[in-house]
């Protein structure tokens, strides 16, 4: 096999043009489909990363009256919504894949938010327990957090954002400084900030509007402070934490169907309320399977170009077979059995199309950088890509080689000896 191998790549020397001419294909049909493979692996997870951020693995589980999202202020419903409770938290904390949990309330779009002579309008606030930092991401970059005292004793106390910093205060020192929600007075002790990996990517008109009242700013006060501002019972959502993107599917449905257990009937009637996980694993295949089929086409499109290879090499393997002809009668004059003569063209062929493949795998993998850095798209090489298209090459080279050298092997030495 080596000595097949030698002689494979000094005929690809002693023929450097015509090797490489023949090899074009091969080329051209590798560095395509890499180039097209990393730019779909590179946009798919670009997708992910701006869905559910790059790790952070948490599902948010939202109460829904029907088929919106509940808010006291609109639902039509007469019953009571469901309140949650700490025995509930530590039962969806023993969910496989769960690590975390926060249940927190929320009002979006205020306009009861004062300091001084000025209003703030359009932004969130959130009532927090003391996970909801961690769950969500958050730091302080200023300040302090809340404490156990300041839940059990009712304190008045915010964190804002560094948006709604920016919107109440304009560039002034927040901390220490008091701002009305609703007629009560909540001092500001905190600003926080979200890690990368959790903050949302708006990349378009459409993302600002989905995301309107977290770009104006948002404020946290403990959540036992919630029934201070707002007076009427406001039932509260949740945000787990899965231990690997893979799992958030799951863990967010088996947390919603936990918690829809303990939903009561409403007489002999089932409850209009229900939580719902917001799957975004379900939008990220969604996307992405919207480009499967153009992505397809162009994979098929590329490997037209790997078949026309295929049929270059089956083309100067024949070449080969006709200028070698003496050299193959003299060495079955001498000895040589038809499957070494098969094993050399073969092997031959294998290597041409190896060192095609090698070559356009290089060369695809410099221009899927090159279209990133042009078109601006994101690109991630795949390893199994690589692997499948050199090993693919090699396939195409036994295929096509396989006719050239059979005849090869079939010649009949005294007619390849008289051969001009």
């Amino acid at each position: 096999m080596l000595e097949n191998i030698r002689l494979a790549f000094q005929g690809i020397w002693a023929h450097k043009m015509r090797s490489f001419l023949t090899m074009l294909g091969i080329i051209i049909g590798i560095a395509a489909i890499i180039a097209i493979v990393s730019t779909i692996k590179g946009t798919s997870e670009q997708i992910k990363e701006n869905l559910i951020g790059a790790g952070n693995n948490t599902v948010s589980i939202d109460l829904y009256d029907g088929d919106s999202v509940y808010n006291p202020n609109w639902s039509m419903s007469n019953a009571k919504p469901p309140l949650l409770t700490d025995e509930q938290k530590a039962t969806v904390l023993t969910i496989d894949h769960v690590e975390k949990v926060t249940f927190y309330y929320k009002q979006d779009s205020v306009y009861n938010i004062y300091y001084g002579d000025k209003t703030f309008q359009g932004g969130t606030v959130l009532g927090i327990d003391q996970e909801y930092l961690e769950t969500n991401g958050y730091s302080i970059r200023s300040g302090r957090n809340f404490m156990q005292r300041d839940y059990d004793t009712y304190k008045k106390v915010c964190l804002l954002d560094s948006n709604a910093t920016e919107n109440i205060f304009l560039g002034k020192n927040p901390i220490g400084q008091v701002i009305e929600i609703g007629s009560e007075p909540f001092t500001v002790i905190g600003v926080i900030q979200q890690s990368e990996n959790y903050a949302l990517k708006i990349e378009s008109y459409e993302d600002y509007q989905n995301y309107y009242t977290s770009v104006a700013g948002i404020v946290m006060i403990p959540d036992t402070d919630w029934p201070i501002v707002y007076q009427f019972d406001m039932p509260q959502n949740l945000v787990i934490k899965a231990d690997s993107t893979d799992n958030m599917s799951k863990a967010g449905t088996d947390a919603a169907k936990l918690l829809n257990g303990y939903i009561p009937m409403t007489g002999t009637k089932k409850s209009n309320f229900t939580y719902k996980a917001n799957d975004v694993m379900e939008q990220v295949r969604n996307l992405q399977q919207l480009s499967d089929s153009t992505n397809n086409q162009l994979i098929l499109i590329a490997s037209i170009s790997l078949l026309v290879g295929g049929i270059g090499v089956m083309n100067i393997m024949l070449v080969s077979v006709t200028e070698r002809t003496k050299e193959i009668g003299l060495k079955k004059a001498i000895g040589a059995k038809k499957s070494v003569i098969l094993g050399q063209f073969l092997t031959e062929a294998a290597v041409l199309t190896s060192l095609g493949g090698i070559i356009g795998v290089v060369l695809g993998i410099g221009l899927s950088y090159l279209m990133s850095r042009v078109s601006q798209t994101p690109t991630a090489i795949s390893m199994p890509a690589i692997m499948v298209s050199v090993a693919f090459s090699t396939l195409i080279g036994v295929i096509f080689g396989l006719l050239p050298s059979v005849q090869a092997a079939n010649l009949n030495p005294i007619d390849a000896l008289r051969s001009e």
